[in-house]
């Protein structure tokens, strides 16, 4: 990582502020360029929040601090790799040379989607998920304490995954690291709490971010594509993100330990905990289902590279229309 200055936003915003909870808060919001992150970003922004998005990519941030503009709150952006050891110091630096305040709320959202059966996945994968979506987040934190125990007050909100409670098949990479992630987060609640910090664990389910196009592919990279896109964009079974970032934000405001999101997330956690050899029972019929690894199988294709593997027109690109335009809408990549 560079320590760079951060990408400003110049304009001025003299818009009412109405939540008066958040209103003047400065938020970090972690994998903030696009999908989930970035409507978190607006929702903070629209309650006051000065708000810092950050990503890798510099162009996306430049794309989604523009989408940004015109909120009540503050926003900037820069550009940070959170598997840089040096990159929480650097960032929060980032944060106190822009708004001259320490982080007041911290949004870990990053995170990457790999998909395939996990005879096709490599060692790799799992170290990856693990630094990215365990070991990002649990330095950032560790970086922070110091400032929010002096204060005796801060809060920490840890986007995780239905998949950090109920193991989903093809995403095992991704369900190692949020089962980690769930538990660092309910750990920090029940040992911060005595400090004036809350912490917020979030289960969404699958939502329509347009991620799809973002996750990478692994096997039979054509057929993998196909399920998880046409589940991320169907109504029935995703949610829409705009709405569920809305309620994450809420939750901070009210002070909710734990939020779980779509009403199929809801049934598989319930079902996960009261009956569990029943639900991994049922897991892996739901496995048998998918696409084997096949013959040759591919590695880490990104999404809207598989995407382009599906006419337009066909079954796949009609299915996921809801998707894709929640992609363009939430700065997602489009199809190659």
């Amino acid at each position: 990582m560079h320590d760079k200055p951060p990408i400003q936003d110049t304009s001025v915003h003299e818009a009412p502020v109405r939540h008066g909870g958040l209103n003047g808060r400065t938020a970090l919001v972690t994998g903030s360029s696009r999908g989930l992150g970035l409507l978190i970003a607006g929702e903070l922004a629209d309650r006051g929040c000065r708000v810092m998005i950050t990503a890798r990519d510099e162009l996306a941030l430049e794309r989604g601090l523009r989408m940004l503009r015109g909120r009540p709150g503050e926003v900037a952006a820069t550009a940070c790799d959170l598997m840089d050891p040096e990159g929480p110091a650097l960032l929060l630096a980032a944060v106190r040379d822009r708004f001259g305040a320490d982080v007041d709320l911290l949004v870990n959202n990053a995170g990457v989607i790999q998909v395939g059966p996990v005879a096709a996945m490599q060692e790799q994968d799992f170290r990856r998920a693990h630094e990215l979506m365990t070991m990002a987040p649990l330095r950032l934190v560790q970086a922070l304490l110091p400032s929010m125990r002096a204060r005796g007050s801060g809060s920490i909100v840890m986007i995780t995954s239905i998949g950090g409670r109920v193991p989903v098949p093809h995403l095992l990479p991704y369900v190692t690291a949020k089962f980690a992630l769930t538990g660092l987060s309910e750990g920090l609640g029940a040992e911060l709490a005595q400090y004036g910090i809350r912490v917020t664990t979030v289960l969404p389910g699958l939502m329509r971010t347009g991620s799809h196009t973002s996750a990478e592919f692994t096997g039979q990279v054509g057929r993998e594509y196909a399920w998880f896109a046409t589940a991320a964009s169907l109504p029935l079974v995703s949610t829409d993100a705009g709405r569920a970032a809305r309620r994450i934000v809420r939750a901070v405001e009210s002070g909710r330990r734990e939020l779980v999101l779509t009403p199929l997330a809801k049934a598989g956690v319930l079902a996960h905990g009261i009956a569990p050899a029943t639900t991994d029972r049922l897991l892996g019929l739901a496995a048998r289902l998918l696409p084997p690894s096949g013959a040759a199988p591919e590695h880490g294709v990104p999404g809207h590279r598989a995407a382009a593997r599906h006419p337009r027109g066909g079954p796949v690109h009609r299915l996921t229309v809801l998707g894709r335009r929640a992609g363009r809408n939430h700065n997602e990549p489009t199809a190659s």
